[in-house]
């Protein structure tokens, strides 16, 4: 068996910026939604590979806001 963990939440945003726009023939936005399931394809055609998780972050306050005030502000990030 080989596992890998998908970090779905950066997958979403790296697709939404970084590849072509992508619509619908309503004229949705889907380039997200279609580079994260590209991303998912190539990891499954990778030789092994037997499953593949993902993970959502979530906007909810946790514990790591109180252990770290600048946790998901970009602090640190430099411009």
């Amino acid at each position: 068996m080989r596992l890998h963990v998908l970090d779905a939440t950066y997958e979403l945003f790296r697709a939404y910026f970084g590849y072509p726009r992508r619509s619908d023939p309503s004229g949705r936005e889907v380039g997200a939604v279609w580079g994260l399931a590209d991303s998912t394809r190539r990891l499954l055609r990778e030789p092994g590979v037997t499953h593949v998780a993902a993970a959502f972050d979530t906007s909810i306050r946790s514990f790591r806001n109180d252990v770290y005030d600048g946790y998901k502000t970009g602090e640190g990030v430099e411009q």
